[in-house]
């Protein structure tokens, strides 16, 4: 009986997820396929999944959080951050993981060595890098445009700013994890404001991929070294389907072949 895999999103129409996934299934002959499930509402995660019949799943925006407590088990880097974006069923439960922060990390590589960082947003994606990037012993600051999603942050002990309450420092990298310029023409903050992070910034990356961003777009207009999403969803994706395939197959194999399916 062939499997079934999805990833859950709003929007979710654009996510090369799929691709990914059956290219990988058909490449290796992995009796499985790979949908996508456009969910609006977090909180009906878990009946869909049930009752879809899903061997696991992948979450994107805004259901990482609501992905965390739709599980019943909750293991590894996914139980400190409380961000889910792998489930898989196992005798009969949601067991939720995280691959979104190793994913990230692989991706930054050859950035090179990285000390302070700036994340622009503080929804699921953000709680997974910022404590991943604590772990690398990195200094790390949030920005977002209101105060009440930093509680969270600010309990990290790290430094927690809004648009209002911002005063730009140095940093190696600056991270978007917000949904800005996925659907609009929007930057993740006031525009002046970006301008101003970016003429302090070596490197830039965006969780967005598929388009240059205007983020992005400015971050190359002042010749800034740039990334968006793909290098993360691939990462993310290879440890996910690492999960989906019960790690009978090589990381490295699996990367190789995901990579491929970038290029149809």
């Amino acid at each position: 009986m062939s499997k079934l895999f999805a990833i859950f999103g709003d929007p979710v129409s654009h996510s090369r997820s799929p691709l990914m996934h059956n290219y990988l299934f058909k490449t290796l002959h992995v009796d499985a396929c790979y949908t996508r499930v456009h969910l609006t509402n977090g909180s009906q995660l878990k009946e869909t999944f049930l009752s879809l019949g899903l061997y696991g799943a992948n979450i994107t925006v805004p259901h990482k959080e609501a992905a965390y407590e739709a599980c019943d088990e909750v293991r590894g880097f996914a139980t400190t951050i409380g961000v889910v974006n792998t489930i898989i069923l196992e005798n009969g439960k949601m067991i939720g993981y995280n691959t979104d922060a190793d994913g990230f990390m692989e991706a930054i590589k050859p950035f090179g060595a990285i000390k302070s960082v700036l994340i622009l947003g503080a929804g699921g994606t953000a709680k997974a890098l910022v404590n991943r990037f604590l772990q690398n012993k990195y200094k790390v600051t949030v920005l977002n445009r209101s105060a009440q999603r930093l509680t969270y942050f600010k309990d990290l002990n790290i430094t927690c700013d809004t648009w209002e309450s911002f005063t730009c420092k140095d940093y190696d990298l600056v991270v978007n994890t917000t949904s800005a310029g996925l659907k609009d023409d929007l930057y993740p903050a006031p525009k002046a404001q970006i301008e101003e992070i970016l003429s302090h910034t070596s490197f830039v990356a965006d969780a967005i991929y598929g388009k240059v961003t205007p983020f992005l777009e400015l971050a190359k207009d002042k010749n800034i070294i740039y990334k968006d999403g793909a290098d993360m969803l691939l990462y993310q994706g290879v440890l996910a389907n690492h999960l989906f395939c019960d790690k009978q197959f090589d990381l490295d194999t699996t990367a190789k072949i995901m990579k491929k399916s970038f290029n149809l």
